[in-house]
């Protein structure tokens, strides 16, 4: 079976009507929301709200912990975006479902993003956190340097020396250089879901994982934050209980995201957006290059054109390990495809992703 999630095509049937095509694209502008906020907001307090937001925002500067030993940019205006979901149990995150309440983190959710060259077309292409690779040698923010590890767990590289050796990693397996870094944490996530007024989705099967606390029975529903969030961390709940099938209701629920977000009218409820923004801007942390208002607004400006319908998603491909069911193994000649489409700047052959491990049965997950 194909590890690739594609787009809902009965999603205008449903509807009845084509979408206006400003409304369909503000779903894929949720990251201008900040600097929409001040724009918005405007007058003399803009000043104000500018400097609190740029305040939220938490970079690293990257670049200069990984030096001059990288692979060059692709210098055709495409780029390549690192986006994590961090599980640390610190701070806020403490109270919430799933995994050892020891202050740790890793990176719980893993995605390659794309963005080709014009900016109309975007790739994502997941990385199974329970992947074995070879960890190159990196150094975390305060310095601190660690050996390379060779046959580790993927989310283990941001474990030890945070985003610099994560995107360090990912670099190493692609040789497709990172231009940016987003990281979001569990608290943030769950107020941003609470904030948008939660999010529909629909189960074809029950739902029920006591580790991510989350119950729900086959049919439609709108999952406040605790819910969304409990949704994408689940995975003894669906399929084969491995970390595959959760990245299905991960990219399932991404969809279902920019369509809520596509639906809301935020220019119209300058407080909804400031308080959305404000969320957004203490949940993220960063790369220097977008670590401003300015940058991020920039960057999400160069997003406006991607229709949702070019939003392709795929997972790494990889497959089982026989030394232990609960690890998956890169199937590098097929990983080899996507990587090479990426640097090509080329969409992702359908041979890169056919007959490799899945997580399971198809998708339990849709968005409504």
């Amino acid at each position: 079976m194909s590890a690739e999630s594609t787009p809902e095509s009965g999603r205008r049937a449903r509807r009845g009507r084509r979408m206006p095509r400003d409304k369909r694209h503000s779903g894929l502008k949720a990251m201008a929301w900040t600097a929409t906020a001040v724009l918005v907001l405007g007058g003399t307090g803009a000043g104000y709200v500018y400097v609190k937001l740029n305040g939220n925002l938490t970079s690293i500067d990257i670049d200069r912990l990984l030096g001059a030993d990288r692979p060059e940019k692709a210098g055709n205006g495409s780029e390549n975006v690192l986006v994590l979901g961090s599980d640390t149990r610190s701070g806020g995150n403490r109270k919430l479902g799933g995994g050892a309440d020891n202050g740790g983190a890793r990176s719980d959710t893993a995605m390659i993003v794309h963005v080709h060259e014009g900016h109309k077309k975007a790739s994502v292409v997941s990385v199974p956190r329970d992947t074995v690779v070879d960890r190159p040698a990196c150094t975390d923010t305060e310095g601190g340097a660690h050996p390379a590890a060779n046959g580790v767990m993927f989310n283990s590289a941001y474990a030890t020396g945070g985003a610099a050796c994560a995107v360090k990693t990912v670099e190493s397996m692609t040789d497709l250089r990172m231009d940016h870094y987003l990281e979001i944490d569990f608290t943030g996530f769950q107020k941003l879901v609470d904030e948008l007024g939660g999010v529909e989705i629909t189960t074809t099967e029950d739902i029920a994982d006591p580790d991510s606390r989350l119950e729900l029975t086959a049919g439609t529903h709108r999952l406040d934050g605790a819910q969304a969030l409990g949704l994408v961390r689940t995975r003894h709940g669906v399929g084969d209980g491995s970390d595959l099938g959760r990245i299905r209701l991960q990219q399932a629920f991404v969809r279902a995201l920019v369509r809520q977000v596509g639906d809301i009218d935020l220019l119209t409820d300058p407080r909804k957006l400031y308080d959305i923004t404000e969320t957004a801007t203490r949940a993220l942390t960063t790369d220097s290059g977008l670590g401003s208002v300015n940058s991020l607004m920039a960057f999400a400006g160069g997003l406006r054109d991607i229709d949702p319908a070019d939003l392709h998603m795929v997972t790494m491909p990889v497959r089982y390990d026989p030394a232990d069911p609960n690890r998956v193994l890169p199937e590098t000649e097929k990983a080899r495809l996507v990587w090479d489409a990426l640097r090509n700047d080329e969409p992702v052959p359908r041979a890169a992703t056919v007959d490799t491990a899945t997580g399971g049965p198809g998708s339990v997950v849709s968005a409504s």
